[in-house]
């Protein structure tokens, strides 16, 4: 988006009476490609109507099916791929010149861009890449074939944006890669993401940082230190584990087994008091039979994460899990139920446990005549916000807050 306005182009979030509208897509999982399908079916309707003009396609779907995407959607007037984002504005300069239907797919193994940017998340918040790519290689991801192998930015850009940031009133930073924990060592030889986390805690400006997206096996004791050892470190950390039974994790190619996962829970529990964790899992994978499900549910009941994403497998194409054989998509969605309700009442539990407890919230906003935020125990867009009631109260500040109830969720 910085680069387009620092072409020229007025920018706006409208797809009414625009020139062009730029589609930044996923493909990670069949639900989110057909959505981007549909959303680009819906822009082609709207261009035959007169209502927009141009339409290009950027990010993974056109990554993925480059070779394809042309062809099969002839709404889209042009495509970039996921290692082609710096050429934005030449693309849509030429795609507006109407004599070709340009495409742009350079190496997704490239260097990392490094442009200013601008914000588009919220007032209070941002989140902030530390890496691209993943080469972690777990049988069911696509990522590493979209994105291209890991690569981490230097540090010293890193900080440099994270100042800029900071220095326009973002009050939390939440960072972000497919393997934070990985950070530095393509670059460094080494992972430095505690490196990292104690320059940007030394930032006066900057109030929270939040971890997303760690791999179980690279939680080192070091980085367990600095995050119990640093207030600005919320103690709130997205630990994607998948599964927990030692066979479908071997099938997956995930590092580390059930016994290593529970442990490394165990310790952070220890070591981090107050520690809120959010896991994403999967039901339906292949191999998971009655007694490997069983197993995830005993582990739920016994860990107690606070936070977790139940999904249900999805079978992607050019992936070696796509070739074996998995349950039943009723079996799988029955299990995803099961799981959710496990998950609800033991975030019920835990939402109960904090009334009458007073925590710093972080205010965003008004709605609906209400002040609302989050405190360290919800990350944007996925756990649900605190409603405020006070006087005097100011967005883009953090004050303490009584929690007195809950009603779907954490409430004030």
């Amino acid at each position: 988006m910085f680069l387009i306005q620092s072409a020229g182009f007025n920018v706006t979030g409208e797809a009414t009476g625009v020139d062009a509208v730029v589609v930044n897509t996923c493909a990670f999982i069949e639900s989110a490609k057909m959505e981007a399908i549909e959303t680009i079916i819906e822009l082609g309707e709207a261009k035959k109507e007169g209502k927009i003009g141009k339409i290009i396609v950027a990010g993974c779907l056109a990554q993925r099916y480059k070779d394809e995407i042309m062809d099969e959607l002839p709404e889209i007037d042009a495509a970039l791929g996921t290692g082609s984002y710096d050429e934005i504005a030449e693309l849509l300069s030429r795609t507006l010149e109407g004599r070709e239907r340009p495409v742009v797919f350079e190496d997704i193994n490239g260097t990392v861009g490094e442009t200013d940017r601008i914000i588009t998340t919220s007032e209070t918040w941002a989140y902030l890449k530390i890496a691209e790519g993943c080469d972690n290689r777990c049988a069911y991801c696509v990522i590493p074939d979209i994105r291209g192998r890991y690569r981490s930015r230097p540090m010293e850009n890193i900080i440099k944006e994270a100042e800029m940031l900071a220095r326009r009133g973002i009050k939390e930073l939440i960072i972000v890669a497919q393997d934070v924990t990985r950070y530095g060592l393509d670059l460094y030889g080494k992972t430095r993401l505690a490196d990292l986390l104690r320059a940007l805690c030394g930032m006066d400006d900057l109030r929270w940082i939040r971890l997303h997206y760690l791999y179980p096996d690279e939680i080192c004791d070091e980085l367990i230190d600095v995050i119990a050892e640093n207030d600005k470190i919320i103690k709130y950390l997205d630990i994607p584990i998948q599964h927990i039974n030692d066979g479908i994790l071997q099938k997956m190619n995930r590092r580390g087994s059930g016994r290593e996962i529970r442990e490394l829970f165990r310790r952070l529990r220890e070591r981090i008091p107050g520690l809120v964790l959010r896991t994403s899992i999967i039901t339906g994978l292949p191999g998971e039979g009655d007694a490997e499900f069983e197993e995830l549910c005993e582990f739920l009941h016994e860990t107690r994460i606070e936070r977790a994403g139940i999904f249900t497998y999805s079978p992607e194409e050019g992936t070696a899990a796509a070739l074996m054989d998995r349950p039943d998509s009723e079996v799988a969605a029955r299990r995803m139920g099961l799981l959710v309700d496990i998950q609800s009442r033991i975030m019920d539990d835990f939402n109960k446990s904090r009334i009458g407890r007073v925590t710093p919230v972080l205010i965003e906003g008004r709605l609906e005549g209400r002040h609302y935020g989050r405190s360290y125990a919800e990350s944007p867009d996925v756990d649900g916000y605190i409603e405020v009631k006070g006087e005097g109260i100011k967005a883009d500040t953090i004050i303490d807050v009584r929690i007195t109830g809950i009603e779907e969720g954490v409430r004030i």
